[in-house]
């Protein structure tokens, strides 16, 4: 792995213009979460009739009109995507008081039922359980039946893709499948359906932007999602930028990018983010193999030979599979004129 090419571009992503199909091997994005409060001024920018709706009291009306307008996304991503190639999308349902009433707003579902729509195949999800320091584990009426609600404390990783399995056929295309392949106890932990260790992180999105914050997640959760849905080299596409966590866990895993961002100023922060790519790349690697050496004390310690060794670091590993692992760190970054940011990277 020599160099990654990273975009960031102002584009409305609701606009099929910008899907360069079968340019993209997986989408990692989370959009902003119809009926969430925070979003209701964005999604009434987009469409005013969000808010006379709203003001109205039309809760239902309101959440399928949000919709409305993240629905040409799903299918701007499924054109953008390869064959086989993998989206994932971090969504949260909503509560909120509608006439008066406390309900659940199902957006994992609505967003689900539109990517089937626009041709993709539902694959497992994930549930992020974020951790949570509330003493108080419900809402609603207290000890008194039936009026009391759980606490909301997750959201969902839809998993989709788009036709049949991906396939390698050259040997180049296998030899980096190898390269990129992930260590026995990281599987274990994840490919979970559900996931507690991941923290959450209070998202700004910046000095000078309309926002209060981005509808972005943690880099550790877009980090574990490149390594499990794509290869060193392939090219991870986020339709909702913003800071542009996405593009820098790519950056940090040794993938291209691209996002696009419907503000300017977000899309300007985004590349400058990029050039923490270099620390966060050493700090994910180091952090990867003292996992993994950990790991092979602990087996050690129970006794436990693990039968492989690592073609490139010389520790034991599990499987032959994990024989061909190699985390390339990156080096250095550079931005040209235009924007592109170019991270360089060593062995």
């Amino acid at each position: 792995m020599e160099s990654t090419v990273h975009r960031v571009l102002q584009a409305d992503s609701r606009s099929l213009a910008w899907a360069g199909r079968g340019t993209a091997d997986l989408v990692v994005t989370s959009p902003p979460y119809p009926m969430i409060g925070m979003w209701d001024a964005l999604f009434s920018r987009l469409n005013a009739r969000v808010g006379r709706e709203l003001s109205s009291g039309n809760a239902d009306k309101a959440f399928e009109l949000m919709h409305a307008e993240l629905d040409p996304v799903w299918r701007g991503i499924y054109a953008a995507l390869r064959e086989g190639g993998i989206a994932c999308i971090v969504v949260g349902d909503a509560t909120r008081k509608a006439d008066g009433l406390f309900r659940l707003f199902p957006n994992h579902s609505r967003i689900l039922e539109s990517c089937r729509l626009a041709g993709f195949h539902v694959l497992p999800g994930i549930l992020w359980r974020k951790q949570s320091n509330k003493p108080n584990k419900f809402m609603g009426s207290g000890m008194m039946p039936p009026s009391a609600y759980p606490t909301l404390e997750h959201e969902h990783i839809l998993v989709l893709r788009k036709g049949a399995v991906r396939h390698f056929s050259t040997a180049a295309e296998r030899s980096t499948r190898r390269r990129s392949a992930f260590f026995w106890e990281e599987r274990n932990l994840w490919f979970s359906d559900v996931w507690e260790d991941v923290k959450g992180e209070r998202q700004t999105a910046g000095a000078g932007s309309p926002r209060v914050r981005s509808a972005s997640f943690p880099a550790g959760l877009a980090r574990r999602l490149i390594c499990m849905f794509s290869l060193q080299g392939d090219t991870v596409l986020d339709p909702f930028a913003g800071s542009g966590t996405t593009c820098l866990a790519a950056a940090e895993c040794a993938r291209n990018s691209v996002g696009l961002e419907l503000e300017g100023q977000l899309a300007l922060i985004a590349r400058a983010n990029l050039r923490g790519a270099v620390r966060g790349s050493r700090n994910f690697t180091s952090s990867r193999v003292q996992s993994h050496l950990d790991y092979v004390a602990e087996c050690e310690r129970r006794g436990r030979n693990l039968g492989y060794v690592s073609s490139r670091y010389g520790f034991p590993v599990t499987t032959l599979q994990e024989t061909g692992i190699e985390l390339p760190c990156a080096s250095s970054t550079a931005e040209s004129d235009d924007g592109t940011v170019t991270v360089d990277y060593e062995a």
